[in-house]
């Protein structure tokens, strides 16, 4: 079949050619017109995960959302923020987000709007700090006294130096692009930046909105960068401007395949979307590889043959490889579809599109390209340097044939401590850690933590069977102990329930005297308590904090991280104090972006450990099949299974988490583990079974297929070594990992499987058929 497919190819080169052009500008012009970028973390996450499901519940009963905060400091001014200028940029700013559409009405929390609980001859009064904005020296000092009095502004909307406050704007729960969102804010602040006031803009809305927004840009700067020293690797290798072009093409036109139907699916690019044209430069330029490595020899070989007889030739001997690289690592990426995660799902599934795709130009696009543009011009090398090359790959034939029971005992000591280090990996689900320490969010992340609670939320709900319990003082002092000792901890600013309303409210009726700033002892002052603050203040402010049957309530708990390591043993010491106390009697569960994106993060990782299990799994069965040995499928499989163990291991060594960049990595191990194996044991089943020895076998596959994949791995990690100069961390942990993946790859498969194949002498390669000998 492939010599028809080939003869009419080679027939009408330039027709073909143009049918190719003629799909990519259509997929090109999908791009453009559908092309979008997906800001709203919340999208990425299975909406029917009984996790997030209950989560979504919380936010709806309690009011829970994310939260854009910008903070003003001032440390210029005697009583810093309190003074006329600084006060009055803060409730213009207060005023402006107000207005934002995406702001949830009436959910601004500043100076400007927080309301004062206080006591008067007429009972609770609730109302603004101020009418109007403060502008002598005593009304200021009147505002300073009455902020550092309530506890529940001091601290909290308020730094207790009095150097910077908070202004905090809720969003409502729709569909938001956070990255808009963010610029929108940006454009508010900036008449106000200047003078004696430094501003910072935080918050999980803004952490979504620039991380979605840098990786993409990020990879636009660096991408171009990758291509360009792949381009110029390759012509060091391929010594032809003609091959170097059409292996780039191949890599080029895929790519605009897979994101031309996601484009024309309507599929939204995510995050994670932007690693398909890693993926695919990483295993695109393989194919091409091999079959104009195999040309260059054999044009060497014999320099005066016809041209259409050495390209027919290409693909009759390297089809198969080809084919079977291509259908095993597509299969390897739509394991990924075993994921609870969407767009993990679809990073499976374009990528292993685009993988088909780099085979069908591969197969297709570089045969007519040939026939169009010519052979490649080769400069036959002298014979000084072609014994280099073949002395080179011989000696390493002979070196892993010698060594190949030392070589098995070492791959199996290094897998045993990469084993060991991969159990020292720790799961990352921070947003922050993704971005450089002189990132604007970053330093204003810093900021916030340090003078105030913190920037991210983590949500606790206590549940109760019967209605009323929270009106119970012996409850609800449990509560309040429980964030006491939250408090203590480093990583914790502030807790906020309840029961920072009671103690107010109880301190303010009782002449503002510090010894009631306590939760009343009798159920029936508590009810008393909530009964005058609906009356005075505004209801909806105990709404998020209580249920109307006060049998589920609710506890802000600020963090300075987001860290899941941090967010896990904060869950556990709330769930161990609850078992210890009055409080073991509830449900105890949790909300909020903190949480969920812990959860994501963990559904992220066990998938693809699923999938990767999977992959190694499908892997050894396709191998099995198209070797029609078992044999083949286990040494096949062995160099990827020992590149992810050492990849990971080298994880856990070095300290590097596991996030949602760095899982994906081990995709990349199994596509190329699954090509080098490929072309490898191809090669020597070529030669095995026409009589060659393992010897000859050996030399022979070795420096047919040996040097391809070196010439492979050598241009591809040269290509993603440059993204360690990235500035973004993400991108520079891709770089590092792909390239070491690779490597490992290419020294595992060029000496690991020649050596159980010189040790176990299978079947299937020395198997000698008549048939095969012509």
């Amino acid at each position: 079949m492939i010599n028809r497919i080939t003869d009419l190819v080679l027939k009408f080169p330039k027709t073909v050619l143009i049918i190719i052009l003629i799909i990519t500008a259509f997929f090109t012009f999908q791009i453009y017109e559908n092309a979008r970028l997906e800001t709203n973390l919340d999208k990425y996450k299975p909406a029917d995960h009984p996790k997030f499901v209950a989560s979504e519940e919380y936010e709806d009963l309690f009011g829970i959302s994310d939260s854009i905060i910008v903070a003003v400091a001032n440390n210029s001014s005697e009583y810093g923020i309190y003074n006329p200028e600084t006060l009055k940029k803060i409730d213009k700013i207060s005023r402006a987000l107000e207005k934002l559409p995406e702001v949830a009405r009436g959910d601004v929390k500043s100076l400007a709007t927080v309301d004062n609980i206080k006591s008067s001859d007429f009972g609770l009064e609730v109302d603004p700090l101020y009418q109007k904005l403060p502008e002598n020296e005593a009304e200021i000092l009147q505002l300073k006294k009455e902020v550092e009095t309530n506890k529940m502004i001091n601290g909290r909307i308020v730094s207790k130096t009095g150097n910077s406050a908070l202004i905090m704007a809720e969003l409502k729960d729709e569909e938001i692009d956070r990255l808009k969102l963010y610029q929108k804010v940006k454009e508010i602040v900036e008449p106000y930046r200047g003078g004696s006031e430094n501003i910072y803009i935080a918050g999980q809305p803004v952490v979504e909105g620039t991380l979605a927004h840098l990786m993409p840009q990020d990879m636009k700067k660096m991408i171009p960068i990758v291509i360009f020293v792949i381009i110029l690797v390759l012509f060091l290798t391929l010594h032809s401007f003609k091959s170097t072009l059409l292996t780039v093409l191949v890599v080029l036109f895929s790519t605009i395949w897979a994101f031309g139907l996601m484009s024309y699916f309507e599929i939204p690019v995510y995050a994670v979307s932007t690693m398909i044209p890693v993926m695919l430069i990483a295993l695109g330029v393989a194919d091409g590889i091999h079959l104009l490595s195999h040309l260059n020899q054999e044009i060497k070989a014999q320099p005066d043959r016809d041209k259409l007889d050495l390209i027919k030739e290409m693909q009759q001997k390297l089809w198969k490889p080809v084919v079977m690289t291509s259908v095993t690592t597509a299969a390897g990426f739509l394991s990924l579809l075993t994921s609870d995660v969407l767009p993990i799902r679809y990073f499976g599934l374009f990528t292993a599109a685009g993988v088909m795709s780099a085979m069908f130009f591969s197969l297709i696009m570089i045969p007519a390209g040939l026939k169009v543009i010519g052979l490649p011009v080769l400069k036959l090398k002298n014979d000084k340097n072609k014994k280099a090359d073949q002395k080179f790959f011989h000696g390493l034939s002979k070196f892993v044939r010698e060594k190949r029971k030392v070589i098995v005992v070492l791959t199996i000591i290094i897998t045993v401590m990469a084993v060991y280090g991969a159990s020292k990996i720790w799961i990352d689900s921070s947003m922050l850690n993704k971005f450089s320490e002189d990132e604007e969010i970053v330093k204003a992340d810093h900021f916030i933590n340090n003078n105030f609670g913190g920037t991210t939320q983590l949500n606790l709900i206590f549940k109760a069977e019967e209605n009323g319990v929270f009106k119970d003082p012996k409850y609800l002092k449990d509560i309040w102990k429980l964030q006491n000792q939250l408090e203590k901890r480093e990583l914790i600013g502030t807790t906020y329930s309840l029961n920072d309303y009671l103690r107010r409210i109880n301190k303010v009726m009782n002449e503002n005297q510090e010894e009631f700033n306590q939760i009343p002892d009798s159920r029936e002052l508590v009810a008393q308590y909530l009964l005058l603050y609906s009356m005075s203040g505004d209801p909806e402010d105990l709404d998020r904090l209580i249920d109307y049957d006060y049998r589920q309530l609710h506890v802000q708990i600020s963090l300075k991280t987001d860290r899941s390591q941090e967010i896990k043993s904060i869950i556990a010491e709330i769930e161990d104090f609850a078992a210890h106390t009055s409080l073991d009697k509830f449900e105890v569960d949790f909300a909020g972006s903190a949480y969920t994106n812990m959860i994501f993060t963990g559904l992220i990782l066990d998938g693809q450990i699923l999938s990767l299990a999977i992959s190694l799994i499908g892997v050894f069965f396709l191998l099995s099949l198209l070797f029609k040995s078992f044999t083949a499928g286990l040494i096949g499989v062995l160099p990827i299974a020992v590149t992810a163990a050492v990849n990971f291991g080298l994880m856990g060594g070095l300290g590097v988490s596991l996030n949602t960049t760095t899982a994906l990595i081990s995709s990349i191990a199994v596509g190329m583990g699954i090509d080098y194996a490929i072309h490898l044991l191809s090669r020597y089943q070529y030669y095995g079974i026409r009589g060659f020895s393992k010897v000859e076998a050996a030399d022979k596959a070795i420096n047919l297929s040996g040097r391809a994949i070196t010439f492979n791995a050598l241009v591809v990690i040269a290509g993603f070594m440059v993204l360690t100069f990235s500035k973004f961390p993400p991108n520079r942990e891709l770089g590092w990992l792909v390239s070491n993946a690779l490597f490992v790859s290419l020294v595992g498969t060029l000496t690991l499987v020649v050596a159980l194949i010189d040790i176990i002498e299978p079947k299937f390669i020395f198997n000698r058929r008549k048939d095969d000998q012509k």
